[in-house]
């Protein structure tokens, strides 16, 4: 088999020049990891990362049946796969500019690329000792592991998975089992009162009656932070009220409901989800929880999850179609059906009732009856994320 690399391929795959470029783009983000513009790429053809990206994700195509999300991660552990086999050792300076350059591994990297290479001069040895005073070794590695390596490498394997979408699947593997442990991310520290638990996956269905949220089914699972965590303090925000109103939780799976009074007179009862035994730090535990709306007059312009613990995994959703990580909301309207829906995340109260223009990324749209969206990157300490939407007009 004859693959072309100079120029386009008889199937579609690019060119060298193509894909060094897509690659020196995702190198320079300072607003999140490659998978996110991966998974962008993939979901809004008229996004900046669809222009440049297109070259990475556009083979994908040959796994026909694949979410967006499987589809970006089977890019991304290709590209991992490649930056694991180039230099014999660890401490290879183009294998470690890659890992700086893509963020990859346990370390929490800096926003633009110069301040990661510059955290490369913390490893002793691979670029001198005593190390460098500027980042000029590490760019200089960079472009030569990215143009000699890295980007002929995945030139040709995108030729070859772009016919056999089967081949793909290792890739995805390698992408999910290569993820670091979801951290609340970013440097941003919980509060001092936040709940003592991560969230490896939080699903919330939303069934309306007319404008209001009738029932809300919440699975979290959970990971805790600290020995001794015995519960979880419930609150299901829905939308505004005049303030952000708790309504009725009930225990379905994994755990029992005790009530107490609010901590302030006029406050609303404090419902805790607790679990059959504590849990110790690091271990984990599935539980599912049902509330129900006691005012059934009440609108509601949005669905809202408050993240008041250390945070949310990023979205992973497999080859099925089944959410296995992150923040996933979805709503069921009866004959009641808002003229728009959007996703939101950490706006204030006044940005998420602004309907984004037509043909913005985050529109979504209303499918017999049911909107869905599953976010992409991991959900922070003290945020709100969620589904926002308008209602016809008299």
């Amino acid at each position: 088999m004859t693959i072309q690399l100079e120029g386009e391929c008889l199937d579609g795959t690019p060119p060298v020049a193509a894909v060094e470029a897509a690659l020196r783009w995702l190198a320079v983000r300072k607003d999140g990891r490659p998978l996110r513009f991966l998974r962008y790429a993939i979901e809004d053809p008229a996004s900046e990362s669809a222009a440049v990206l297109d070259c990475l994700v556009r083979p994908t195509a040959s796994m026909t049946t694949a979410a967006p999300e499987v589809r970006a991660l089977a890019v991304w552990g290709l590209i991992l796969d490649e930056i694991a086999k180039i230099g014999s050792t660890a401490e290879s300076r183009r294998r470690n500019t890659l890992c700086a350059a893509f963020r990859t591994g346990e370390r929490e990297w800096k926003a633009t690329l110069d301040d990661r290479f510059g955290q490369l001069r913390e490893l002793r040895g691979v670029f001198g000792d005593p190390p460098p005073t500027t980042t000029t070794p590490m760019h200089k590695a960079w472009r030569r592991a990215v143009s000699d390596k890295l980007a002929p490498c995945l030139a040709r394997d995108l030729a070859i998975l772009a016919v056999d979408g089967e081949a793909w699947r290792p890739y995805v593997e390698i992408a999910r089992a290569t993820s670091p442990e979801p951290r609340a991310s970013g440097g941003r520290t919980p509060s001092g009162g936040a709940q003592p638990v991560f969230l490896e996956r939080l699903l919330v269905a939303v069934e309306m009656r007319r404008r209001t949220a009738h029932r809300r089914l919440t699975v979290r699972n959970v990971v805790a932070r600290e020995d001794g965590v015995g519960g979880y303090m419930a609150r299901a925000l829905t939308g505004w009220t005049g303030d952000l109103a708790s309504i009725p939780v009930k225990a379905i799976f994994g755990c029992h409901v005790e009530t107490s009074p609010g901590a302030q007179p006029g406050d609303p009862m404090i419902v805790d989800l607790r679990f059959p035994k504590p849990l110790r730090k690091g271990e984990r535990h599935e539980f599912i929880s049902l509330a129900c709306e006691d005012d059934p007059d009440e609108e509601r312009y949005w669905i809202n999850v408050d993240v008041d613990h250390h945070g949310i995994a990023p979205g992973v959703v497999d080859g099925e179609g089944k959410v296995t990580g992150g923040l996933s909301i979805s709503i069921t309207f009866d004959d009641c059906v808002p003229e728009a829906c959007w996703w939101y995340a950490e706006q204030t109260d006044y940005e998420r009732l602004v309907r984004p223009p037509a043909g913005d990324r985050r529109l979504l749209e209303i499918r017999r009856g049911v909107v869905e969206h599953t976010f992409l990157g991991p959900c922070h300490p003290r945020e709100e994320y969620g589904i926002a939407f308008r209602w016809p007009q008299p």
